[in-house]
């Protein structure tokens, strides 16, 4: 098999996360050890930049550089919203062409898979030999195939951290919290909030996914028996949490309102709180209902990064350069779990991971659908990497003397 010599072209998309940068760098930085590779350009805005030729030239940003980048959060080449048809991607092509870029890395979601496969597609039918490889991200964690996407584990720490943050709040200030979290049909992140819990008594009480309906019955009902257990109640719940007809609640709250990818807008708004804590005040009667839409914060927050998160984003960036310029393929990268807790990386096919998601399996959910099993605990816990210590005081109580 004769060397592909050529360039390597690097890009981002989709919604930033704390650990993006580090499969950027490890990307450049891997492939700057082949002598085949020519040059190391990075497209800025992702597919938007390709298509209008706005790169910068990785082959001079120095390694000290690189590896600061590497620990930024968000997407040090900037990122797009852009959904690239088949026409979309046969100029993606010929920019490629013009260029000389025999490598191709996309760093983003399963659309961001879907666009290297319509390219790789592209540059078969032309007969020019281009190797496209997929680099996962997302905070969703609903690629299909990987055990888990880099980026997760991160966004994970924030929410448990948050609400960690929120149930001693609400421990010291007894009323109901709710927190709204991001994920339109995948729950993951919002079920990370299990780890929150310490002691029997701590929140999240309730969790709510949007892979299970809920009605306004069966939430209140959910919430009074909290209360009246723990004399305090506090629910995460996600933003793309849907009611009986299969429809995300929140949709009715902004108007119509769609993205670029024609997804109804869900995020940008408190109202899923409000409505949910106006429930609570409204028909319970409880005097003290606080809600909060997480929103961004969860996506780059600086300062809460998996440290398990930012080796596995590394190396999945590194292990697309080897597979795509040692090996001569194509495909997507993915993790596979070898022990506990331990993982390795493979290839699998684009359409594999390309256009559809996946949502969390039914043993990650309760029946009732009002909480997580420990199988999900089980399986979330190894990804957020340290959390930080809580504790509460341990000292006998004092007899009364005038209260008896």
């Amino acid at each position: 098999m004769s060397v592909l010599q050529g360039k390597v072209l690097v890009a981002q998309g989709g919604g930033p996360t704390a650990v993006i940068n580090q499969s950027l760098a490890g990307a450049v930085l891997e492939s700057r050890k082949f002598p085949q590779v020519t040059r190391v350009y990075g497209a800025l805005h992702g597919v938007s930049g390709i298509i209008n030729e706005n790169f910068v030239d990785l082959t001079e940003a120095t390694t000290h550089n690189l590896e600061a980048v590497a620990v930024t959060p968000s997407s040090g080449l900037l990122s797009t919203r852009d959904k690239p048809d088949v026409a979309y991607c046969q100029e993606i092509f010929k920019v490629c062409q013009a260029h000389d870029v025999r490598y191709f890395f996309y760093i983003g979601g399963n659309d961001s898979a879907d666009t290297c496969r319509i390219v790789n597609e592209e540059a078969s039918n032309a007969g020019y030999e281009l190797r496209v490889i997929h680099v996962p991200k997302t905070i969703d964690n609903d690629l299909r195939v990987t055990d888990h996407c880099p980026g997760y584990g991160s966004a994970a720490k924030f929410v448990a951290q948050a609400f960690a943050g929120a149930n001693l709040d609400n421990r010291a200030i007894p009323g109901v919290y709710v927190g709204v979290v991001m994920g339109r049909h995948a729950g993951f992140l919002t079920a990370a909030a299990c780890l929150a819990r310490k002691y029997p008594d701590d929140g999240p009480h309730l969790i709510y996914v949007p892979e299970r309906p809920i009605t306004k019955e069966q939430f209140l009902g959910d919430v009074k028996a909290a209360y009246d257990k723990y004399g305090r109640c506090v629910v995460a719940v996600s933003e793309g949490v849907v009611g009986p007809d299969k429809k995300a609640i929140a949709e009715q709250f902004t108007g119509g309102e769609r993205d670029s990818h024609g997804n109804a807008q869900l995020s940008g708004t408190g109202a899923l709180g409000d409505l949910l804590s106006g429930w609570v005040k409204n028909d319970l009667k409880i005097k003290r209902v606080r809600a909060d839409t997480l929103g961004y914060l969860q996506r780059s927050f600086l300062g809460c990064v998996s440290e398990v998160d930012q080796f596995e984003a590394r190396e999945v960036g590194e292990k697309a350069a080897q597979f795509a310029i040692w090996h001569n393929r194509d495909g997507s990268v993915a993790i596979r779990r070898t022990g506990d807790y331990s993982v390795e990386y493979f290839l699998t096919p684009l359409e594999t991971v390309a256009r559809v998601a996946t949502e969390m399996a039914p043993e990650y959910i309760v029946p009732e659908g009002n909480n997580v099993t420990e199988a999900f605990r089980n399986y979330v816990r190894p990804l957020t990497g340290t959390m930080p210590l809580v504790a509460r005081l341990s000292a006998p109580t004092v007899a009364k003397i005038l209260k008896k």
